[in-house]
């Protein structure tokens, strides 16, 4: 029997473990925010960056990469290394994988999902909301041991537009990345 892991963020684009079946799908009832602080991968704990968590949302839709593994030893490894590199994140849970936006059958129950709750009791790096300006100029100023925060929005960006699915396209990480983009030019522009 197959375990299955669902990526909505850096996982898309780098899985970091071995797997026998990749799948593009999405998960009902999340959004994707970047309201998880990162002070381990995209900044530090004195500067944190800003990485993406889901949270409820009725009528919404989460796009993504879900990942098969089926030999025991892949399995125990994956966990291992995802349990470390999804530290962060708090909370566990097991959703459905649909393929199709008209199907109403998953085509995978049981997606293992790792969210970082908004309780900042369980998640002291829960940043939560905050305006796209101010989030964007976080982005751009953090930076930790896996690189520039913003090299993982653009890489997130990049990946989304990837999956070449109808509907995967993410509102809240284009606008996010545009605003980005948008105030590196300002701040190039006044530099010169």
């Amino acid at each position: 029997m197959g375990m299955w892991v669902f990526g909505y963020g850096s996982l898309i684009w780098k899985a970091g473990f071995h797997f026998d079946e990749r799948v593009v799908g999405f998960i009902k009832g999340y959004r994707r925010v970047f309201h998880q602080g990162s002070t381990d991968h995209r900044g530090t704990p004195k500067f944190p960056g800003r990485t993406v968590t889901l949270e409820p949302a009725e009528g919404e839709v989460c796009w993504g990469a879900a990942y098969k593994i089926t030999k025991k030893e892949d399995k125990e490894v994956a966990v291992t290394y995802l349990e470390v590199r999804e530290k962060q994140y708090d909370k566990k849970a097991y959703l459905d994988l649909f393929t199709d936006p008209m199907a109403t059958t998953p085509a995978v129950s049981g997606v293992m999902v790792y969210i970082a709750s908004a309780n900042k009791q369980l998640n002291s790096n829960y940043l939560g909301p905050a305006s796209l300006e101010d989030i964007a100029k976080q982005i751009i100023q953090a930076e930790g041991p896996s690189g520039p925060n913003r090299d993982y929005l653009f890489q997130l960006e990049k990946a989304l537009l990837e999956l070449e699915c109808s509907g995967c396209e993410d509102k809240h990480v284009i606008d996010l990345a545009n605003t980005v983009r948008r105030i590196l030019s300002e701040e190039d522009s006044a530099s010169k």
